[in-house]
């Protein structure tokens, strides 16, 4: 849907549907539900303005003719009033970096410097909630894989998000 007045595009890496199922199920259940608009994601850029949405889908689609990058839930991020889990991956961080390359100077200055890339579960609580959350799954947590299946880019419209399209990665 090139040429919609939509003020920005958001882009992300789509996470494979078990590991979907079991972050979104997380969040449903400590993030506030008055504010809690989208299911579970990992966010590679807030604001990728519209008129870049031709060129945006090239290189999406390109991106996704490989393998999907290997990734992993790596740890816990306090978020003072939340909490999210960090996610590593280098090959991931590489796709980021070429698009962040190939958009430079038509990004906002938080898509323009650093990404930490995480899932967040839970946000915008009291300090204190979220310690206990954040406490409570260190008790259990444990590094492990988690799967990427694709990209994809949506529009934002003050408020849920509407997908754009998605991508799948090679053999996804």
């Amino acid at each position: 849907m090139a040429g919609t007045m939509t003020a920005a595009l958001i882009v992300t890496a789509e996470l494979g549907p078990a590991d979907l199922a079991r972050l979104d199920t997380l969040r449903r259940r400590h993030f506030p539900p008055e504010r809690n608009q989208l299911a579970a994601h990992l966010t590679m850029f807030h604001a990728v303005p519209a008129l870049l949405e031709d060129e945006l889908k090239h290189r999406l689609a390109r991106i996704a003719s490989s393998p999907p990058p290997a990734a992993t839930l790596a740890g816990l991020i306090d978020l003072c009033g939340g909490v999210a889990f960090r996610v590593v991956s280098e090959e991931l961080e590489a796709i980021r970096d070429d698009l962040g390359e190939a958009f430079r100077g038509s990004l906002t200055q938080q898509d323009s410097h650093g990404w930490r890339p995480h899932v967040t579960i839970q946000n915008k609580v009291a300090p204190k909630v979220a310690r206990a959350l954040l406490a409570e799954l260190q008790l259990t947590f444990e590094p492990r894989a988690l799967v990427i299946a694709g990209l994809a880019y949506h529009y934002y419209e003050n408020g849920p998000w509407r997908l754009g399209q998605r991508y799948a990665f090679l053999g996804r």
